[in-house]
């Protein structure tokens, strides 16, 4: 049965997505980090949800990761007003959160296969672009490919627990 922390949470992880992706294309710094802030905001709040969701109904594991990618979350709020530069290592440590966490909710048969494998591609893209910045490469939040190739997978995986959280119980 669906619950209205369900509706929330999906709402907001369409908004954190929505301006996830929008902030990554905008050139202007004020509208960027502006629209990173409610990305994560509204992530924070959906993840929270999710955690204790997952808690509630015995899926440890699905709730450490929804538990982990809050943390990573609120790493990259921390540094987003002090600008793309500046915010690299807040990025790196959350990133890196981003893939434990979405490694931890596709461990679990919960959610279809094409949400985990999508779950899994960004993971590893979002691992490669860490290793690549503690290498010494000089990647920023929007620099492409990486990490702006894992961007369009968490948000395609985002539209699945989405989907999850709203498609009518059996």
């Amino acid at each position: 049965m669906r619950t209205t922390s369900d509706t929330v949470a999906a709402i907001d992880l369409a908004i954190g997505g929505a301006f996830g992706l929008a902030g990554t294309f905008v050139s202007s710094a004020p509208l960027r980090e502006t629209f990173w802030a409610i990305d994560g905001v509204a992530l924070v709040v959906a993840t929270a949800l999710l955690t204790m969701k997952h808690q509630r109904l015995g899926n440890d594991c699905i709730a450490a990761g929804f538990l982990t990618f809050l943390v990573g979350e609120s790493l990259i709020i921390s540094g987003n007003a002090a600008g793309l530069e500046a915010s690299v290592p807040s990025y790196v440590g959350g990133i890196s959160l981003w893939a434990a966490a979405l490694v931890l909710i596709g461990a679990s048969n919960t959610f279809a296969l094409w949400m985990r494998l999508t779950g899994l591609i960004a993971a590893i893209l979002f691992v490669v672009t860490v290793a690549m910045v503690l290498w010494g490469a000089p990647l920023l939040p929007t620099s492409a490919p990486l990490p702006a190739a894992g961007y369009p997978f968490l948000v395609l995986t985002f539209a699945g627990w989405i989907w999850t959280l709203l498609k009518s119980p059996r």
